[in-house]
């Protein structure tokens, strides 16, 4: 009896405690619930500085990190601030005997107008090919016509941006031109307009306009941006350089502006990097990349990417292993420390809104802490009277860069490219572009391996790709990029300056470079055969857009819608 008592009084207990235990156990999974529903999803964290980098870290507390990312550059195999046998080369862009002066060879009953499209940048190469197509038509040239209706809503005109009489004087001797269409019979002229395919060669040109120009007298090239071949005859490519690069003057108060600008960053240091980061939503939205924003990201840069009807994006990790995806702000700074930049360096940002704001740029910033633009330099009242125009504001960017000692583009853009081909001309500036296709996969994996490994495989990626003598081979890419037949090399030290580059190069760098080019020649944009804006900003020629060619137009038959190359073009 007394054992019943006993296991009766125990199960008793138990079942007193049960419905505590499940109590507890319900609350719990509540409580688990709801920290999962609250909780950032994994995508969101990636954009922040990752836990497992250390930036500056250089005592020993910090042994337990596994990315430690020092202050310093560190030692350096090259002189970080100058190119490689760049005193062996120059810009050389004199007419030659056999090309006749103008006045010999201009027709008088011939006018050539011109109508460009997009930015500063991508209208900037208009104007230097339309001088060109003038020359092979013989025709005089109108002043060009700056885009003012398309997404810049710019009103400015060529007087407002470049010097006018520098422009007509400077090349009188190439070409004839005026600022406006003569009169006919009292009234304004009326021009035949015209749109040629993109890369019209100089028989194009004779085959498709001239007829129409020696019947009509007066014919208009409508959205003229890249509509001549990169393949000319020297004596036509040396007028594109005698134009690009001499009689395309900024007007007095864009150059005063800008070398203020310049000065004051001389001021602050005496070597500074210019950062074009084109990481702006816009930018981001076309190149259909994924930078670990989630959720929220797919839908804001989604909403953006339905600008563009035909453009569709399915595959965004593959546009990333391929390399047409910018660079966050993390792994440009990231890319430069590990070529030999340290935290005491002077960085100057061109770039408009960047998507993310502080957060994105917080971990640049920590890398490169003196860290400037044109709105932190200069005052607002110095910046009034170009702040309400996107070109003059881009002009002041433009001439920042280009004084800068290194120039860094994290686009290939229009910028980007006639940045890089001045350079060239000029004396081989450094001109960093990231090879964005082999340091993908190292930013991928860069917390599991050492500072000092990733530093190396990013200098052995980038080898190519910085702006040197004789990077890229000439012919092969856009010429406003790679003016190839415009830079000499200094004859009497020829032999020496190749005794020059072994030496200073080493045997395993120039095998290593030379390797380089030859795997990545189908990688890099700019070294392809099928040039970047043929890729990224022909879509109205192929039909995309309207589904139709035309090579006659009317004004009012331009679509407003904005373009892929206006979004592109700076």
């Amino acid at each position: 009896m007394a054992f019943q008592r006993r296991r009766y009084n125990y199960y008793n207990r138990l079942r007193r405690i049960i419905p505590l235990i499940c109590a507890v156990s319900g609350a719990l999974l509540v409580f688990f619930a709801l920290l999962s529903i609250f909780s950032p999803p994994p995508d969101d964290s990636d954009r922040r500085i990752s836990k497992q980098i250390n930036y500056g870290a250089n005592d020993e507390r910090n042994v337990a990190t596994v990315f430690r990312v020092p202050r310093s550059g560190g030692r350096s195999d090259r002189d970080i601030w100058r190119s490689w046998n760049a005193e062996f080369f120059y810009g050389c862009c004199n007419a030659s005997s056999k090309f006749p002066n103008a006045k010999a060879v201009t027709r008088n009953d011939r006018y050539l107008a011109i109508a460009t499209s997009g930015g500063l940048n991508q209208q900037r190469t208009g104007i230097v090919d339309a001088v060109v197509a003038a020359r092979i038509l013989n025709a005089t040239l109108v002043i060009p016509k700056l885009d003012q209706k398309s997404y810049w809503k710019d009103a400015s005109d060529f007087s407002h941006i470049f010097d006018v009489d520098w422009f007509i004087s400077f090349l009188s001797k190439d070409v004839k031109i005026i600022e406006q269409l003569p009169k006919k019979g009292g009234e304004t002229w009326s021009p035949r307009r015209m749109r040629v395919p993109r890369k019209c060669n100089e028989k194009c040109y004779i085959n498709r306009v001239l007829p129409v120009l020696q019947k009509r007298h007066a014919v208009q090239l409508n959205k003229f941006d890249y509509r001549l071949s990169n393949k000319l005859r020297d004596d036509f490519q040396k007028l594109r350089c005698r134009v690009n690069y001499h009689a395309l003057k900024f007007t007095d108060p864009i150059l005063e502006m800008g070398n203020e600008l310049v000065r004051r960053m001389r001021l602050r240091s005496k070597h500074y990097i210019a950062l074009h980061l084109r990481f702006e939503p816009d930018m981001l939205a076309f190149s259909g990349c994924n930078y670990g924003g989630g959720e929220k990201e797919k839908k804001e840069l989604g909403s953006i990417r339905r600008r563009w009807k035909t453009l569709h994006v399915n595959n965004p990790e593959k546009q990333r292993r391929q390399g047409r995806c910018p660079l966050t702000p993390e792994e440009v700074g990231l890319m430069l420390r590990a070529l030999g930049y340290g935290s005491d360096v002077h960085i100057y940002v061109a770039s408009g809104e960047v998507y993310g704001g502080e957060e994105s740029l917080a971990p640049l910033k920590a890398l490169f802490p003196h860290f400037y633009s044109k709105d932190t330099i200069a005052t607002k009242m110095e910046l009034e009277p170009f702040s309400s125009y996107s070109s003059r504001m881009a002009a002041l960017d433009f001439l920042v860069c280009d004084e800068s000692d290194v120039f860094v583009t994290n686009n290939n853009g229009n910028m980007a490219r006639i940045l890089a081909g001045r350079r060239r001309y000029f004396g081989h500036k450094p001109t960093i572009r990231p090879n964005a296709k082999k340091l993908y996969k190292l930013f991928l994996s860069k917390e599991n391996t050492t500072w000092e490994e990733f530093a190396s495989r990013v200098r052995t990626f980038q080898r190519g790709f910085m702006g040197e003598p004789k990077e890229v081979r000439a012919g092969r890419g856009e010429f406003h990029e790679n003016p190839a037949a415009c830079i000499c090399e200094v004859t009497d030290v020829k032999t020496k300056a190749g005794k020059v580059d072994s030496r200073k190069l080493g045997k395993k760098n120039v095998v290593a470079m030379n390797d380089t080019h030859k795997e990545d020649d189908d990688d890099a944009e700019w070294l392809a055969e099928n040039d970047y804006e043929e890729d990224q900003t022909d879509l109205q020629d192929r039909g995309l857009f309207n589904g139709t060619r035309l090579d006659y137009e009317d004004a009012s038959s331009v679509s407003d819608e904005p373009e892929i190359e206006e979004m592109l073009s700076d």
